[in-house]
């Protein structure tokens, strides 16, 4: 639900000045919701489809967050309510500005600046270090219909399983892009389970360019936008994400993913191959978020990953 829903053109602006912030704008919409600025040092989330009483988890996963030192800011939840059955947070508010914002119309230079890489670098080696927790291991990857991590131990496991039952909620869209999906399906699953055991971390899971913030000196202030594909699990994961996801659409999408990849595995040290089999799972997860069918870019993008 946004400023623009059927109560009117003004309606958040219009209740947070009855709240007492009467030069509250909106900032942004993405997944969660959408954001307004209060006054300086705070903003509100207008949170969207999130139960009030679901809350709970991603208070208790920030205040975990919080508890790591991190060269960066996260979200911190300073008061929540609810109004007419809508979840509003108010949050302090992270500096910085965005990496590169979606709206801005100019796709990526080809040869990604040493700024970004490096930044990038920095935000996954940091969330590398925050331990996985309980917390993170009861969150439900958007989509679907239980914690990622209800029933199993290890994270290769529980995604493979994820992987099945995202394939099977719009099944017959996705095959009519993928020939041989059945096919892709139990490969991938096969090679997610026959991975090894790996460390487990806190995983973001959205690290494109607007969540991740930046001081003027180019190094990162805050990564915002925990809650969409957030979990416990392999930092090799987190990687492969944030290299698909870097530049999904820009002429240059895939050299980027391509070089983002041979970076991550050569700093990082996580195996290409496997990198591209999280890659693949990503897309199985994720196809049908947006939108069902070839009209939709990322339906597109996911289809054509697999192919």
């Amino acid at each position: 639900m946004t400023e623009t829903d059927a109560h009117g053109p003004d309606r958040w602006v219009q209740y947070f000045a009855q709240r007492g912030y009467p030069h509250a704008r909106r900032l942004a919409s993405g997944m969660e919701g959408t954001v307004y600025r209060l006054r300086d040092g705070t903003v509100a989330k207008v949170w969207a489809g999130r139960a009030p009483e679901d809350f709970d988890l991603t208070r208790r996963l920030y205040a975990d967050i919080a508890r790591h030192p991190l060269p960066f800011g996260t979200p911190r939840i300073l008061d929540a309510e609810e109004y007419d059955g809508v979840l509003v947070s108010y949050e302090r508010e992270l500096g910085g500005s965005p990496l590169r914002s979606d709206g801005d119309g100019r796709p990526p230079a080809r040869d990604l600046p040493r700024r970004e890489t490096d930044a990038l670098l920095t935000v996954l080696r940091a969330l590398a270090s925050v331990p996985a927790g309980e917390v993170m291991r009861r969150l439900v990857i958007q989509g679907d219909d239980r914690p990622l991590w209800q029933g199993h131990s290890r994270f290769s496991d529980a995604l493979a399983a994820l992987v099945e039952r995202a394939a099977g909620r719009n099944r017959d869209a996705l095959a009519a892009q993928v020939p041989g999906l059945a096919d892709v399906v139990s490969r991938t699953t096969a090679s997610l389970r026959a991975l090894p055991d790996r460390p487990e971390s806190l995983v973001h899971g959205d690290l494109v360019p607007p969540n991740v913030h930046l001081d003027e000196a180019g190094h990162p202030v805050a990564v915002l936008d925990f809650g969409f594909c957030t979990t416990a699990g392999d930092p090799a994961f987190e990687a492969a994400v944030t290299a698909a996801v870097w530049d999904m659409y820009g002429p240059d999408a895939a050299h980027h993913t391509a070089e983002l990849t041979r970076l991550f595995a050569r700093e990082l040290g996580h195996a290409e191959e496997v990198l591209d089999l999280y890659r693949k799972a990503y897309a199985l997860i994720t196809y049908d978020l947006f939108g069902m069918g070839p009209h939709d870019g990322h339906f597109r993008w996911c289809a054509a990953l697999l192919r």
